[in-house]
C-alpha cells in the first residue's frame, strides 16, 4: 500500500510564498510519476506540476516560473515551492502518484491517470 500525506498549506497574501510537502510511505520506489494537483470550488481538478523518474519535471503554463517541484529521495518527500502566489492559486492542493503511466502521460497531468492520492491541503491567497 502507498500512503501520501500533504502538509504546508495555509493563508498568505498575494505575492507571498508557501512550500507544500508530501510524505510518501509504503511501497513507494516504483512510483515513477508523482505530482501536485489542485481543485477550486466549482472547478475541475487540474494538474500543477509533475515529477517523472529521476530528474524530469513538468509544469502547467499557469505556474511556470513561479512554482518548483522537487523530491527528496532519501526521505521520500515531494515538495512544491510556490512563489509569487496569486489569488487564482487558491485551491485544495493534492499530492498524487502512479507506478505505471508513461512520461508523456505524466506530463499531460490528467488527474484520472494517477492512482494514488493524498487527502489535500488548503491554500488560500488573498489580494
Amino acid at each position: 500500500q502507498v500512503h501520501l500525506v500533504e502538509s504546508g498549506g495555509g493563508s498568505v497574501q498575494a505575492g507571498g510564498s508557501l512550500r507544500l510537502s508530501c510524505e510518501a510511505s509504503g511501497y513507494t520506489y516504483s512510483m515513477r510519476c508523482m505530482g501536485w494537483f489542485r481543485q477550486a470550488p466549482g472547478r475541475e481538478r487540474e494538474g500543477v506540476a509533475t515529477w517523472y523518474g529521476t530528474n524530469y519535471a513538468y509544469y502547467a503554463d499557469s505556474v511556470k516560473g513561479r512554482f518548483t517541484i522537487s523530491r527528496d529521495n532519501a526521505k521520500n518527500v515531494l515538495y512544491l515551492q510556490m512563489n509569487s502566489l496569486k489569488p487564482e492559486d487558491t485551491a485544495m492542493y493534492y499530492c498524487a502518484a502512479d507506478p505505471s503511466i508513461s512520461s508523456g502521460n505524466c506530463r499531460r497531468m490528467v488527474a484520472g491517470d494517477l492512482g494514488y492520492w493524498g487527502q489535500g491541503t488548503q491554500v488560500t491567497v488573498s489580494s
